[in-house]
């Protein structure tokens, strides 16, 4: 597909920070574990890159990130003292978000965790988890997460239950026989430790984190919000620093699955849309008909967002946002330009496109159909 007159400039040196592996080892950053997110070095190259870090770590303006994920933006900012918004559809994300955001007293911390460890064991009903989630876990290790999942309810005070919720989220993970490979859910079974025990070290770092973090003052807002119909006012954002879902790459609510099922009220988890659209659904004319079902969709979708990303965003506001090209098998469908034709058709300036990765797109999972690239579009309104 031609680049037209689109630059196009190798940044690969930045290929890991696109990736949330550097996160892993961050306090805070790490306290769950989200594959299809970027890092907090990536955060603070981009905005060094854009130059806009100093003004609005003078708290001046808003950045936005209408696709928040579990918040890395945004605890970055709060880290530099730049105020910012996210927005998602996922609960599961929102709650790592919000969580992580936080504000916390140490001490009421420490005590809701001691009156944790002295709760008497109960066996609960399990009846109401199905079959291809409980498979994920041994007998023993499910039936602690249902009994600490009604202790944690059970917490008055909403942000310290959260607190513990998503603890609990990322232990019931650690403690699983699931192994997230790509769009893939597996089960691997081997050895796992007890749960009660994992649960309490982890809830203890993740205080000692709170303490560890230097934030600085500034305004965090998380909300639950449709990137589509975004809830802002006209010209109010001055940077934006987000990574939309990539076209075709996984269906997350698939991939989460077992944690919203258990920790998000034993429903089924609702199609958010992740997958192939931003929103819950997308009911537009095709902007680029002669591409694939989903990519249609896709891009429709992605229309909407940039022309509500103009009308947030204040005149001379920068924009980057990485994107991943889409693997079909009989094409690969290049984003970055697509998304760079509509950002230009919303009245946006395309300043560059920089490639962070460069892989192969792959059929049967050895004939190469073509060159996926994962890019940064930077613009400029």
């Amino acid at each position: 597909m031609p680049s037209r007159n689109f630059r196009i400039n190798d940044k690969l040196e930045w290929g890991e920070d696109a990736t949330f592996v550097p996160n892993k080892f961050l306090p805070v950053y790490n306290w769950f574990y989200y594959k299809e997110g970027y890092s907090r070095g990536m955060v603070l190259k981009t905005l060094e890159m854009l130059k806009l870090d100093s003004r609005l770590r003078a708290g001046k303006g808003f950045l936005l990130d209408p696709f928040c994920g579990v918040g890395t933006t945004n605890l970055a900012c709060r880290e530099l003292g730049i105020n910012s918004v996210g927005f998602d559809v996922s609960p599961l994300a929102l709650l790592a978000a919000k969580v992580k955001c936080g504000n916390y007293n140490v001490a009421k911390l420490k005590e809701t965790l001691d009156s944790l460890r002295q709760a008497r064991f109960e066996a609960n009903d399990k009846s109401w988890i199905p079959g291809d989630v409980a498979r994920f876990f041994n007998p023993h290790t499910l039936d602690d997460i249902v009994f600490f999942g009604k202790q944690v309810a059970r917490i008055q005070d909403g942000e310290i239950r959260e607190f513990f919720r998503l603890g609990l989220i990322s232990t019931a993970t650690r403690c699983s026989y699931m192994f997230k490979d790509g769009s893939v859910v597996k089960l691997r079974k081997h050895h796992v430790p007890p749960f009660r025990k994992v649960y309490f070290a982890h809830m203890k770092r993740m205080i000692h984190d709170v303490r560890k973090l230097k934030a600085k003052k500034c305004k965090t807002i998380i909300v639950e919000g449709d990137a589509r119909a975004i809830r802002l006012e006209d010209n109010s954002i001055d940077c934006v620093i987000t990574s939309p879902p990539y076209l075709n790459k996984i269906e997350y609510t698939k991939i989460y699955r077992a944690e919203e099922f258990l920790f998000f009220g034993g429903r089924d988890a609702k199609d958010h849309g992740v997958r192939s659209y931003i929103g819950v659904h997308s009911d537009d004319e095709p902007v680029f008909p002669d591409l694939p079902s989903p990519a249609n969709a896709y891009f429709s979708d992605m229309n909407r967002v940039m022309r509500e990303l103009y009308r947030v965003c204040k005149p001379g506001a920068k924009l980057a946002i990485m994107v991943g090209n889409g693997c079909f098998p009989d094409r690969v469908v290049d984003s970055d330009i697509l998304i760079s034709e509509l950002a230009e058709k919303a009245e946006f300036r395309v300043n560059n496109i920089l490639v962070l990765n460069r892989r192969w797109c792959t059929r049967q999972r050895v004939i190469k159909v073509g060159e996926l690239r994962e890019s940064m579009i930077v613009l400029e309104k």
